[in-house]
């Protein structure tokens, strides 16, 4: 073997690596080496005869951890395992409805729709039902629906009221037509796979039997139809072996169930529980720090992470005066960092709870001449010009898919307007057929006929060419490229260059020679348009380049840098205004950091700003409670605010109008605040000045008050 698969394993993880029979939770703590221990643990089950490669499942969330495990794996065996199924849920999930999806009435040969063409999709079905977009916003409709996939139900029940009534309606038209599409939206890669087996008993027992060990990573980001997925495939042999940490359950905004590792023990009494405490990561003081925001949460599991690196350099905390002078410091922090201390660009990471905090950054990085790179934009595989020609390639291969069909009806312009659109839509609703066989039949003009021309070439070569040879023909055949060098703007100039970068992902793919789905030698369009579509945020991250990473919180999960700013570090920041009035949130809110903050390996900078203007407003913050929690003895700090003299104190409260003046300045939204009646609060808003002043506060223990300043007995804590 290349290594030995004991090998730099630790007790704990040598305890879970050898435990092979029956339900296994893997407590694993930020930076403790879970991926070596789920890698070390396929690699011994592999070695020892337990398993044979067909016989394992290991499921995680983003494709670049399934081909890190995949690597590993093989660098331990030192032998290229096809049959292993090492990938993310909605790849497996792929792989398994490619082959079966027919049952449920649905070709193979299924398009994924992504984000855009969902909510295109959708905004079609409330077009035809007469819904409003103004009553019910198209997005807010998906996010529902999204929901309800994720909790597995297919149809409303037991409606209460009117906006379900129409969600309802509009559910079931999306459905239907995205079956008439024969496509699948994300949420239904996972939804139908559950209904899949749960209606084809004999299937799920092939597949119950085949896998005999079931892995899953990250198990406290997974949602209700993820955990059903895991229950029933590993309700045949129980080998069930969960790694996660509730610590770092951030997600449950888009679904994520934190009680599904909360109470894995309930549902498998006789699991057996390993903690991985020790942490190779971070520095003692960062860990320390990092436990002391989240042990205030009381709906987690006891744990705490240690290292032999004792101590540290102190966690760094600078309170600015105003954001500009808080990004100010942030850009010449780094540049000093890199001059003085020859660590790379690519080594420093900025955070920030929401992308709007990251223009003022880009203008202090652009004047330092420091280069950085923003990590959750917009997406590569949904630029205008991807799109559009992945479109054409969808439709040669799935004819159904009306979505594409007609984002490129008319791209290049050929004169093909509404009128004429409607007209296929129609011929093709009577004869009950797609608009590809209707064009086919109807040749309702000469430009359409040409339209029609252009597929069957394509056609031609989807089958028969690799994926970059196929893109790049496409390009010819379509008179795309043609199209965008006529225009001759730099505009078009990028897009040109995007295109070229798509020939490049397409070799790079076909180099791979690894099918993203069924782990074939494919090197087709066809599992290029799967990768594609299965691609996530986390898998364009890389840490080759020269430049600072930019990223809001939530991306930074899974990542580490050497030096790590978190900027923004203040009240109705973060936490986030929209969690105060829920502890369920603000124990979110509270782990986010706990996240934050394990990303550093060597050092950490938490920064915030007296006063701030975004979203067009300017806002008078407090410091985080985050940074009260944090020991002092952990802090450094350093203020860009001038403080008033003590004498300047002490005149504020000679008279009773500079007193309200001062608690003016004490009392903003996002303040904690006790009083002697309702108990400890947050200040939500704040109307008036001076003895006009009136703040609406929620109470913990007695919701909202609405209290005039002058009268009322508030203490800012």
């Amino acid at each position: 073997m290349g290594v030995h698969i004991y090998t730099g394993l630790n007790r704990e993880q040598r305890e879970a690596v050898e435990h092979i029979e029956g339900p296994l939770l893997i407590l694993a703590g930020a930076g403790s080496g879970k991926t070596k221990v789920i890698t070390h643990r396929i690699s011994y089950l592999l070695e020892k005869g337990h398993a044979s490669p067909e016989n394992i499942l290991a499921l995680t969330f983003t494709n670049k951890a399934a081909d890190e495990m995949k690597k590993r794996v093989e660098r331990i065996i030192e032998r290229d395992f096809k049959e292993l199924w090492i990938s993310t849920f909605h790849s497996a999930c792929v792989r398994i409805l490619r082959r079966d999806i027919d049952k449920l009435g649905f070709g193979r040969d299924f398009v994924i729709y992504d984000a855009n063409d969902s909510l295109s999709l959708l905004k079609e079905c409330m077009k035809e039902l007469n819904i409003s977009d103004d009553l019910y916003p198209p997005k807010s409709m998906a996010v529902k629906i999204s929901s309800l996939k994720n909790e597995l139900i297919e149809k409303i029940q037991n409606i209460e009221d009117r906006i379900e009534s129409v969600l309802n309606d509009i559910y079931l038209l999306y459905q239907k037509r995205l079956k008439d599409n024969n496509a699948l939206d994300f949420d239904d890669l996972l939804m139908k796979t559950v209904l899949l087996f749960e209606s084809e008993m004999s299937l799920l027992e092939n597949y119950k039997n085949r896998f005999k060990y079931l892995m899953v990573d990250e198990y406290q980001d997974t949602n209700h139809a993820q955990y059903r997925l895991v229950q029933i495939l590993s309700s045949g042999h129980r080998n069930i072996c969960v790694v996660g940490d509730d610590d770092q359950c951030i997600y449950q905004w888009r679904g994520a169930t934190i009680r599904n590792i909360m109470e894995f023990e309930r549902d498998y009494p006789d699991a057996k529980v390993v903690k991985l405490e020790e942490n190779y990561r971070s520095t003692q003081n960062i860990l320390d720090a990092a436990w002391a925001v989240v042990s205030k949460n009381l709906y987690r599991k006891e744990k705490r992470l240690w290292t032999k690196r004792s101590g540290g350099e102190r966690i760094f905390y600078y309170r600015a005066s105003n954001e500009i002078d808080e990004a100010d410091f942030v850009a010449s922090k780094i540049k000093e960092i890199y001059e003085q201390e020859g660590i790379l660009y690519s080594g420093i990471a900025i955070f920030y709870r929401t992308n709007a905090q990251s223009r003022v950054l880009e203008d202090s990085l652009r004047r330092e001449g420091i280069p950085y790179k923003i990590y959750g934009g917009l997406k590569f595989f949904v630029r205008k010009e991807i799109k559009d020609i992945l479109a054409y390639l969808r439709v040669v291969i799935n004819p159904s898919d009306s979505i594409s069909l007609k984002r490129i009806i008319n791209v290049p312009a050929r004169g093909i307007g509404n009128a004429t659109i409607e007209k296929v839509e129609a011929y093709a609703k009577s004869g009950g057929i797609n608009l590809v066989e209707a064009i086919k039949i109807g040749v309702l003009s000469s430009k359409l006929e040409a339209f029609y021309n252009i597929l069957k070439k394509l056609e031609t070569i989807v089958t028969t060419d690799s994926a970059s040879e196929v893109i790049e023909r496409a390009l010819e055949i379509t008179g795309y490229l043609e199209m965008l060098k006529k225009e001759g703007t730099d505009e078009a100039e990028d897009r040109i260059e995007n295109l070229k970068e798509l020939i490049t992902a397409a070799e790079e793919y076909e180099e791979r020679g690894t099918h993203p789905v069924d782990g074939s030698g494919d090197k087709g369009i066809a599992g290029f348009l799967d990768q594609a579509a299965l691609i996530s945020d986390a898998d364009a991250i890389s840490d080759s380049s020269g430049s600072v990473s930019l990223m809001t919180l939530h991306i930074s999960k899974g990542l580490e840098f050497p030096v790590v700013f978190i900027s923004g570090m203040e009240g109705r920041i973060f936490p986030h205004i929209k969690s105060i009035d829920s502890e369920k949130e603000m124990e979110e809110e509270r782990r986010l950091c706990y996240v934050g903050i394990t990303r550093a390996k060597e050092r950490l900078f938490l920064t915030n700003a007296e006063k701030r203007r975004i979203y067009g407003q300017k806002m008078y913050n407090p410091p985080s409670e985050f940074i009260d929690d944090i020991p002092e003895e952990l802090i450094s700090q350093e203020s860009g605010v001038r403080s008033r003299e003590p004498e300047d104190r002490d005149k504020s409260f000679q008279t009773h109008d500079s007193r309200l003046t001062t608690h003016d300045l004490y009392f903003s939204v996002g303040s904690k605040v006790i009083h002697p009646q309702f108990g400890n609060g947050v200040v939500l808003q704040k109307d008036g000045s001076g003895e006009d002043t009136k703040l609406t506060v929620f109470f913990r223990n007695n919701g909202k008050k609405r209290l005039a300043l002058k009268y009322t007995l508030l203490k800012a804590i």
